[in-house]
């Protein structure tokens, strides 16, 4: 038996090693291995509805927020991080559990190892996938105790969903903040502009010049009217009487009088020099359109900042787990049977890929 064996390992050397190989990865997947406990759990994000008006401070900026699918994967590269690591370590002691359990090849070594070994030992005990179709994120922890893969799952969970929160709340008080800066600068603007109305209106003593013009033009438009009328007397009158005559004297001096009122009027409301009352009225106009903005400006960014106060709200981000952490009842970890499988099947393959090359070498040489 012992002089075939050696035959064989002579003739076929690299199908020992082969066989060698996958009795020792066998060997160590089937008896060395220690068992791995495995909790999931499964969370989606969701924001309360909170009805908002129409004026936003996305739409002032021009802004939007992104989906649930991106929400999922910050919440994804959160539980993944170092950060959460740190967080991990200090509360559960991932260093001692790791450190303390697990055969040679599966165990942390060395329980003071550097932050950046220890975070990618993390990552081979921690999966976070995402399932785009359902907008879900599927966790799975292992720990070598049912109690400590649970208690690690949960605490991810409301790790996971109070950064969520945080990042919500910092950007809407940023955009409050924002806009309160911008309400004091429009206030005073808005104080400003009124202001100067109510002093333009008092040095002239007209609450609305456009008003009066409007009454000149309708005060001259009913001269001009009476002037008419009195015109056409007077030719009726001079067609049979004198011009000495007191009636038709009396005519003209009506007919004089009234295109002096006429003047006057028109003078008030018109004149190259002075303070004429088209003049003051286009500048009331030009106080009042600015007073007017700031107004509406100032009543947008009222409701803006209101708005924004509810948008505080809306970034709220609820983890809701549709499968709490699970609480393992037996190790499901390693897949003893398909890492040995995969390991042999892949071995056998090469040795037979070697076996190939050795027999073309052979036949080149004969």
């Amino acid at each position: 038996m012992y002089a075939s064996v050696n035959r064989f390992v002579k003739a076929f050397p690299h199908w020992a090693v082969a066989i060698i190989a996958i009795a020792l990865v066998s060997f160590y997947w089937f008896v060395w291995a220690e068992e791995r406990y495995v909790s999931r759990a499964t969370v989606v994000l969701e924001s309360p509805q909170v009805a908002t008006p129409d004026i936003s401070f996305a739409s002032l900026l021009g802004g939007g927020g992104g989906g649930n699918t991106h929400d999922l994967l910050l919440l994804r590269e959160h539980l993944l991080s170092v950060d959460m690591l740190r967080l991990l370590d200090e509360q559960l002691g991932i260093r001692q559990h790791y450190s303390e359990h697990g055969d040679f090849f599966a165990k942390l070594r060395d329980p003071n190892v550097p932050i950046e070994d220890l975070h990618k030992y993390y990552l081979r005990r921690v999966e976070v996938e995402l399932d785009e179709y359902a907008g879900v994120l599927n966790i799975h922890v292992q720990g070598y105790t049912p109690e400590f893969a649970r208690d690690m799952a949960a605490l991810l969970l409301d790790a996971g969903e109070n950064h969520m929160n945080e990042m919500g709340h910092r950007l809407a008080d940023e955009q409050v903040r924002f806009l309160e800066q911008q309400m004091v600068r429009l206030e005073e603007r808005f104080e400003e502009t009124r202001a100067q109305l109510l002093e333009f209106q008092n040095e002239y003593g007209l609450v609305s010049p456009t008003a009066t013009v409007e009454s000149i033009n309708q005060v001259v438009a009913t001269l001009e009217g009476d002037l008419a009328r009195l015109q056409a007397q007077r030719n009726a009158l001079a067609s049979f009487q004198s011009s000495q005559s007191a009636e038709l004297r009396q005519v003209e001096r009506s007919i004089a009088a009234l295109r002096d009122q006429i003047v006057e009027q028109r003078d008030r409301l018109a004149q190259a020099a002075g303070n004429s009352l088209n003049r003051v009225s286009a500048e009331y106009e030009t106080l009042e359109l600015q007073a007017q903005f700031a107004q509406e400006t100032y009543s947008s960014a009222l409701a803006a900042l209101e708005n924004t106060r509810l948008e505080a709200a809306r970034q709220l981000k609820q983890v809701s787990v549709l499968q709490s952490p699970l609480l393992p009842e037996y190790p499901t970890e390693p897949n003893r049977l398909y890492n040995s499988s995969v390991f042999a099947i892949i071995t056998i393959f090469l040795a037979f890929i070697l076996s190939m090359i050795i027999m073309i070498v052979k036949d080149h040489r004969d």
